[in-house]
């Protein structure tokens, strides 16, 4: 088992943990943080039930594992999707849990009032305290009907930043009104960014996720653009005095590479399919015959969706990793992707767990829930 060296530094006045790798490690690279966010993907002959237990169920084992977070997502009238509401699945798993982060990946604020979403992520940490995320988005809904029933669409996305900065607030206790229970910044505050959100992120002073081609495209001779943009303009605030990067990407692990492809062909084929369709799927596996009635420019879309995860057995996955981690100096990972493949998926995260040693990442989230500001 690989030895661990910890040591605990000060950057910017924060006070972290770093976990290197011992006499017996086999890389020099630091262990990053790694975490999940689960999409609730619906499952071929699966009721909602079963598959929002399975939810439940895979962030139990992930605690297990040492991961560090855990977050789910906001779809609305999604076929493929069971998990429409993220705060009220939040409040299952931080229940069915003890130590690991519970978050959003996230709360789309298009679609709500920033009073109410300060009040969700208030209740969850009051009941949940220091282990409570908001990561939020300014995504609308998939299609018009959708758009049209959340009385959401281009202008409020427009919108986001000033809807964003009133939700702070309301966070702060700096609002005209105080939102209660009162949060007093308590709760981090994560923005799922393109180019134009890490901008928005770096204003704010909050964390940020980045994944898809913005992370996956021509290997960098230093920092991804994007990135530097946000790290540049980056201003301290009540919730991070220092930049703080997320990447996330689809992410699976077996015994082969064909093995951890599988994993994520179903999810692929759902989502080429939606954009032709209008309709995301729930999950199936992808028989040959299936495979073969995909169009051309289906096909594409599923090896473009392949290009930006990182799929193979453990060795090939952790180089992968490194270089993304080296090209972005990230902070953590979010791993992301379903399967139609239950116990191949949680081979997986098994797996991913065992090449960043789970010994590593339970002691930094202890670290961060006992005594250290860590987020």
């Amino acid at each position: 088992m690989t030895d661990l060296v910890v040591l605990e530094l000060s950057v910017g006045g924060v006070r972290r943990w770093e976990f290197l790798p011992g006499r017996c490690g086999s890389s020099s690279m630091p262990f990053p943080r790694i975490s999940i966010l689960d999409r609730a993907n619906s499952l071929d002959g699966s009721t909602a039930a079963e598959s929002l237990n399975l939810v439940l169920e895979r962030a139990q084992r992930a605690e297990e594992l040492g991961y560090h977070r855990f977050w789910v997502a906001e779809h609305h009238a999604v076929p493929g999707i069971a998990g429409s509401a993220p705060a009220v699945l939040m409040a299952a798993i931080a229940a069915r849990t003890s130590t690991i982060r519970v978050g959003s990946g996230g709360i789309m604020l298009p679609n709500h009032q920033p009073l109410v979403v300060a009040e969700q992520a208030a209740t969850l940490e009051v009941l949940h305290p220091g282990r409570i995320d908001l990561g939020l988005g300014r995504s609308v809904g998939f299609t018009p009907a959708v758009r049209s029933a959340l009385r959401a669409g281009k202008p409020e996305a427009e919108r986001f930043e000033k809807d964003l900065s009133q939700l702070l607030e309301y966070l702060a206790g700096s609002a005209p009104i105080t939102a209660r229970p009162r949060n007093d910044s308590a709760t981090p505050v994560f923005v799922l960014a393109n180019g134009a959100g890490a901008d928005i992120a770096a204003r704010a002073g909050l964390g940020v996720v980045l994944g898809g081609p913005a992370v996956f495209g021509p290997d960098q001779g230093g920092q991804l653009p994007v990135l530097e943009r946000y790290r540049a303009r980056f201003r301290p605030s009540r919730w991070f005095d220092r930049p703080f990067v997320m990447i996330s990407a689809n992410v699976a692990v077996g015994a082969s590479r064909q093995l951890a492809r599988e994993l994520l062909l179903p999810e692929a084929v759902a989502l080429a399919r939606s954009r032709s369709t209008g309709e995301f799927a729930a999950l199936a596996p992808v028989d040959p015959e299936e495979w073969n009635g995909l169009t051309a420019r289906e096909l594409e879309a599923v090896e473009s969706s392949l290009s930006n995860s990182v799929y193979g057995t453990p060795a090939e996955v952790r180089s992968r990793l490194e270089r993304l981690f080296t090209a972005s100096a990230a902070d953590e990972l979010m791993v992301t992707g379903g399967s139609f493949n239950v116990a191949g998926q949680s081979e997986s995260d098994r797996l991913l767990a065992g090449i960043f040693p789970a010994e590593g990442q339970k002691a930094f989230r202890g670290a961060d829930a006992k005594r250290l500001l860590l987020r």
